[in-house]
């Protein structure tokens, strides 16, 4: 990377990458520590019910998973790549499942922790709240995909190709979205078309939840949710 990329770097501005990497890793071991020495203790006195303890072991083995993800894909940037003199850089492919690791990881701890400090709502299964339920896990699953997009935008430096919006230059779709053979590599690889990719799919996503908040409206539901939903809106606009 020293020869090919940043020759000119100073000491202080490497200590200045250095020092953020490390504090990734310890952050991160800090995150472990913080999952498995209270399951420990709670496990042994006893304090855990049956599927609970399933829901810990879970979570403790994401979070060593996520820890052993991190290590592959910095070892994809360290790698020599003989037949490449592209820029030193990671997997976009372990970058993405690394991210994904971390998304669903950051969930289901956040699923587990409010379901045990917050009783579940007893609504009536209606017609409506099914659809509403549906529509949400889809909204999700958008949301979730959008995220996994940015990993390939940021592990290929997409976000340099085009920096115009709503156009990608002079043209609504690129002359090049399909210019890699055969087509699907297009998807994973050329980052003029996981940029597109991305643009799409983040407003689907903002309109996904726009439209999940009006549905919404049409339903009675508790203050918390009705909250919930409107937080989602909020801050699907802010980003």
């Amino acid at each position: 990377s020293f020869n090919s990329l940043n020759h000119d770097m100073t000491l202080p501005e490497f200590k200045f990458i250095w020092y953020m990497e490390y504090s990734h890793r310890m952050w991160g071991r800090a995150v472990g520590l913080a999952y498995i020495l209270p399951a420990a203790y709670f496990w042994r006195r006893g304090w855990l019910s049956r599927p609970l303890k399933g829901r810990v072991l879970a979570l403790c083995g994401l979070v060593c998973f996520q820890g052993l993800l991190g290590w592959y894909m910095v070892k994809s940037g360290l790698e020599e790549k003989p037949d490449s003199y592209d820029i030193p850089r990671v997997s976009q492919y372990r970058l993405a499942a690394h991210l994904g690791s971390a998304l669903l990881l950051y969930s289901a701890s956040l699923w587990t922790g409010l379901s045990l400090l917050l009783p579940q709502h007893k609504l009536p299964e209606t017609k409506q709240l099914l659809r509403l339920r549906q529509y949400a896990h889809g909204t999700t699953a958008l949301i979730f995909l959008t995220a996994l997009s940015g990993a390939f935008v940021a592990g290929l430096d997409a976000g340099l190709v085009y920096n115009s919006f709503p156009k990608m230059g002079e043209r609504w779709i690129p002359d090049d979205l399909l210019a890699f053979s055969p087509v699907l590599r297009n998807v994973f690889e050329n980052p003029t078309t996981v940029q597109f990719d991305h643009r799409i799919l983040g407003i689907a996503s903002v309109t996904a939840i726009t439209a999940l908040y009006l549905f919404s409206r049409k339903i009675p539901l508790p203050r918390r949710t009705r909250m919930a939903v409107t937080s989602l809106l909020a801050v699907a606009w802010v980003q």
